[in-house]
């Protein structure tokens, strides 16, 4: 049934997404009295479809390869590689006859509404739900301090009080960069009911950019149960159960959701002891189980945090919605970066269908968490069809920009050529994503251990 779910949440929002994104080329198409020969969500590869229907010039369908979708506008040289009559004088109704600043605007089109989309999503959820928040009151065990937090003087389980003397509301102000990067910032911490004042060094942005953000500074200490265990996982084979309360693994005692990835990063492809605690029983229940060798047991955290939500009128909401969503290209724009100056590896970043229904929708579904995926979705689609590649709007639009330039079109012969090995890069993308989720699935975890049970680590 979860799998069934997962399925379902993705062709709805791809089908959501594609739909609005091809109608954002076909509208201003029509607008500029372009012929329209083909709108169809999902590919119908070797011309098979699940359906289709002619109405007017255009031919509406669904394809069967759920990968995109497409509009087909007469006289352009798109990905059906369609070419008959380009050397032929333009009629009046073909993309090639239509002024070039026309042409740019059918082909941002659908990154527009893409974007707008996203905007509208956040500022949505934001209107009907509220802004979503971590009251510092309800922080109650604390922070969890990282290395650099550390280093300074702050410690696990210190409550923020103030900063420069302003009370600490929402505990995300506790984390304003203005004071972590200017230095000079006073925090006031209540440390096991006494008051302890830290101050920020003014090399802290210095200590930063050293430690290349692979250490968060502080976050909410998050104690936590065991929400649910992923079928087939070390977890599972072992007995850990939804509703169990992990107390220690491989001896180290564990009170925070915070300190079980280093522990578990000490002892990968190693079997361990977990205790846990299960129900209202007082004495613990010892498992053996088996980290694997991406250090994880497969269970997936129910922390206790509570958040709060703030009423916020319609104009606040697309405000909000705004920064969310610029927000999130930031992101993108950012992991891309990384991606290609090789810091990051193209196998643990690119992912098919597979790979993101999993990791964006998972089996279980709830209207919030899905618009808000979806809506980040939308945002990466955008960004992935602004790239420069011959084939998506990016490239259409630099080579327009170029005619727009230079007053003359790339050849027909360039244009066939770039569109071509435009599509060779996509489909070597589709074949590389759709193998890395495949190889994910079927990549084994260890179901031996290459060293004996362990002793706790000091």
């Amino acid at each position: 049934m979860e799998v069934l779910i997962m399925i379902g949440q993705v062709v709805l929002a791809l089908g959501i997404l594609v739909t609005l994104h091809e109608l954002g080329h076909m509208l201003p198409a029509r607008w500029f009295g372009m012929r329209v020969e083909k709108f169809y969500l999902f590919f119908d590869a070797w011309g098979k479809k699940l359906f289709s229907k002619k109405s007017g010039d255009t031919e509406y369908g669904i394809g069967w390869l759920p990968l995109g979708g497409y509009v087909k506008i007469a006289g352009m040289v798109d990905e059906s590689m369609d070419t008959k009559g380009m050397k032929e004088e333009p009629e009046e109704w073909e993309f090639r006859a239509k002024p070039a600043w026309q042409r740019l605007i059918v082909m941002l089109g659908g990154v527009t509404v893409n974007l707008i989309l996203g905007i509208l999503i956040f500022a949505g959820l934001t209107w009907f739900m509220g802004e979503g928040f971590i009251a510092n009151k309800d922080v109650s065990s604390g922070i969890y301090a990282g290395k650099l937090a550390r280093e300074i003087g702050f410690q696990h389980g210190d409550k923020i009080i103030s900063v420069n003397g302003k009370e600490i509301v929402r505990f995300a102000d506790a984390l304003d960069p203005s004071y972590l990067l200017e230095g000079g910032a006073v925090y006031r911490v209540d440390r096991k009911g006494n008051q302890v004042e830290i101050r920020i060094p003014d090399d802290m942005l210095k200590r930063i950019s050293e430690t290349e953000g692979k250490e968060g500074f502080f976050g909410p200490a998050q104690p936590f149960s065991v929400d649910r265990v992923a079928k087939g996982s070390p977890a599972a084979l072992g007995g850990l159960l939804p509703g169990d309360r992990i107390v220690s693994i491989a001896g180290q005692p564990v009170t925070y959701f915070q300190e079980v990835k280093p522990v578990l990063l000490e002892n990968k492809c190693c079997k361990v002891d977990v205790a846990v605690k299960r129900g209202s029983a007082d004495s613990l229940i010892n498992l053996k189980l088996v980290v694997s060798e991406n250090a994880t047991l497969g269970f997936f955290p129910k922390t206790e945090l509570k958040e709060s939500f703030e009423e916020k009128g319609l104009a606040e909401s697309f405000s909000i919605g705004y920064k969310d969503a610029f927000d999130i290209l930031k992101f993108n724009i950012l992991g891309f970066s990384k991606l290609f100056s090789g810091e990051v590896s193209a196998s643990q970043a690119v992912s098919g269908p597979v790979g993101i229904a999993s990791e964006f929708f998972g089996g279980h579904f709830s209207w919030p968490k899905f618009w808000r995926n979806t809506g980040i979705l939308s945002l990466i689609l955008a960004f992935m069809n602004l790239l420069p590649i011959p084939a998506l709007d990016g490239g259409h639009s630099v080579f327009l920009l170029y005619e727009m330039i230079t007053r003359r079109p790339p050849s027909l012969k360039f244009m066939e050529w770039a569109q071509t090995v435009g599509m060779i890069l996509i489909l070597g993308l589709m074949v590389f994503a759709f193998g890395n989720d495949f190889y994910k699935i079927m990549k084994k975890e260890p179901d031996t251990c290459k060293c004996e049970l362990i002793e706790p680590k000091s």
